[in-house]
């Protein structure tokens, strides 16, 4: 059996592969090693305007350095595949491919100079960083944007529907449509601040974090000032002092902020699943689409029902990476290694969710009918308002009064309301004005 999206374990490089592919350039082997291989190369860059034997390394070269890793192609991913088969060891695998690199470009003197003094996981604690990094600015933010400004469009358009509020799951006092969206956009651009705000961090030190190999060969350069100044090249922040792999204390902050941006998204889908089941909303349909495979009139929210149950199995990971990232036995262990290799797992199915969410909200359609039908059968949501206001006017005992009036085992209605506002002894403008308040109406601002 060959590796394809019908035989792929998971649904991620299967049935989601067209979903997720633009995953593929981060988190892929291909893409973890393309990354490998530009942080060695713009080591050796850094390195050459550093120490005295990379003086005469030739400037014109530089643009022909980069090039093997902005052209890194599937193929070059698999030639350094074929050398780890070798080495047994994944970055002494991309180190070997550079330097066969330097001697196609004529550069041998100078080869010695890749990986100097490094740990793998200089390496590894940079690329991966980095990898996420870029995947959060081009991609992610990208498609969370799209979605916040669907919100927040829609949010626009229904801002001056009424629809009755439910707490506890009963009638409660009225809202608008428009601002019960607004809820959702509102916390996910403070999330998202948030998550601007984490540093991306990198480890860069040296086999336990000291720079010694650097340093017992060139004891008159200020190595840890090189690191940070290469971290800041490559748009990140050095962590200082580390042991031999990074602290991930930011990149637990990381998944934890896209943790919380996902549970508010669960909470958004659950919502938008419960007002098509009261029938706030109606859902387009493609000819030819099946709503359900047995009952011929449904059209079940499966865009909403995929979100959430995607945005969940991210978070189950997120907790997990956040959890077990930042805990390492002394100086390291490896069990970091194989952990990072699922990062983009969760980021996956989290960008899944966002185009199941955008596609869901693209199939609404309101209907207007229910949501008034709703308001005009529950006008007990608006004894909230007449107690209050005969508070105000020194009634005695206005709770009371409501309470006993609406937890009668009568309906309440206009009529039934207005009746009862007769027999308040109170002004004949009061009256008017409390008659004047319907579950349409008493929206607040």
């Amino acid at each position: 059996m060959q590796l394809n999206p019908l035989t792929a374990i998971s649904p991620v490089d299967g049935r989601y592969f067209e979903l997720a592919k633009p995953l593929s350039q981060y988190f892929s082997e291909y893409g973890l090693i393309r990354y490998r291989v530009q942080v060695e190369i713009e080591y050796l860059i850094a390195l050459s305007g550093t120490v005295p034997e990379l003086e005469d390394f030739p400037a014109h070269k530089l643009n022909e350095l980069r090039k093997i890793y902005k052209n890194l192609t599937e193929h070059h991913a698999g030639e350094i595949k074929e050398i780890e088969k070798i080495t047994n060891h994944d970055v002494k695998a991309v180190e070997y491919f550079i330097k066969k690199e330097f001697e196609r470009l004529k550069l041998v003197e100078f080869k010695e100079f890749i990986h100097f003094g490094l740990t793998s996981q200089d390496i590894n604690n940079t690329s991966i960083p980095l990898l996420l990094k870029e995947f959060i600015e081009h991609e992610y933010f990208t498609l969370v944007n799209i979605l916040l400004s669907k919100l927040n469009g829609l949010a626009k358009e229904w801002k001056d529907i009424p629809m009755l509020a439910h707490t506890h799951g009963q009638p409660a006092t009225p809202t608008r449509l428009g601002k019960e969206i607004m809820v959702f956009a509102a916390r996910l651009e403070r999330q998202l601040t948030q998550l601007k705000a984490v540093p991306h961090s990198a480890k860069f030190g040296g086999a336990t974090g000291n720079m010694n190999a650097h340093y017992v060969a060139y004891p008159t350069i200020d190595w840890n000032k090189f690191a940070e100044e290469f971290c800041q090249h490559l748009g990140l922040v050095r962590s200082y002092p580390t042991t031999q792999i990074e602290h991930y204390d930011n990149m637990a902050a990381l998944f934890d902020n896209l943790k919380r941006i996902n549970t508010i998204l669960i909470d958004f889908s659950r919502d938008l699943w419960q007002y098509i089941s009261m029938e706030y909303f109606k859902q387009r349909i493609k000819d030819g689409e099946v709503g359900s495979s047995a009952m011929p009139h449904k059209v079940n929210p499966i865009d909403f029902e995929n979100a959430e149950g995607n945005l969940g199995f991210a978070n189950a990971i997120f907790e997990y990476l956040s959890a077990k990232l930042p805990v390492s036995r002394l100086q390291r262990d490896l069990t970091d290694s194989t952990v990072l290799r699922n990062i983009g797992v969760p980021l996956a199915h989290t960008h899944i969710a966002f185009q199941s969410l955008l596609k869901g909200l693209s199939k609404l359609e309101l209907n207007q009918k229910a949501l008034n039908d709703d308001l005009d059968n529950n006008w007990a949501v608006v004894a909230e308002a007449i107690q209050t206001i005969l508070r105000k006017e020194g009634y005695p005992n206005p709770y009371e009064a409501l309470k006993a009036l609406t937890r009668k085992n009568e309906k309440i209605t206009k009529d039934s309301l207005s009746a009862f506002i007769d027999t308040l002894i109170v002004k004949d403008d009061i009256k008017q004005k409390l008659k004047s308040i319907t579950p349409f109406n008493y929206l607040g601002i």
